[in-house]
């Protein structure tokens, strides 16, 4: 029997985080004077948009690997790389948000978090296949 409470709890920390970014993005809207639906016009914006942007993107992919991690290989190893992609993820909108060049860390860690998800999601899928 699976226990899905640990991935559960990994998917509302990815809500507040889609939140979070949303309400980064709503900020930035007023501090920089950039009326919807414009988003151009200053850079400090524009990277605050793409972390929005860019963590939907991203949200997009790890939610899939999270879950298929969780149901066909192990639901707490699952949350725990799901855990180190919020961390990534948030580590991200900080970085993005200051300067372009400070994203790269953050962006790898989460990718290398989803990949792990998705092999070990897809291990799982395997195994019961053979």
């Amino acid at each position: 029997m699976h226990d899905f409470r640990l991935p559960g709890l990994v998917t509302l920390g990815t809500i507040v985080l889609l939140f979070y970014v949303t309400a980064m993005v709503g900020r930035a809207r007023m501090k920089y004077g950039i009326a919807a639906p414009a988003t151009t016009g200053n850079a400090d914006f524009e990277r605050v948009f793409r972390v929005q942007m860019n963590t939907l993107e991203n949200t997009m992919i790890f939610l899939p690997a999270l879950w298929l991690c969780a149901a066909f290989y192990h639901e707490v190893r699952a949350s725990e790389v799901g855990v180190v992609w919020l961390a990534a993820r948030f580590w991200y909108s900080f970085a993005y948000s200051k300067a372009a060049a400070r994203r790269g860390p953050a962006f790898v860690l989460s990718m290398i978090s989803i990949t792990v998800l998705a092999l070990g999601g897809g291990w799982g899928i395997l195994k019961t296949m053979f």
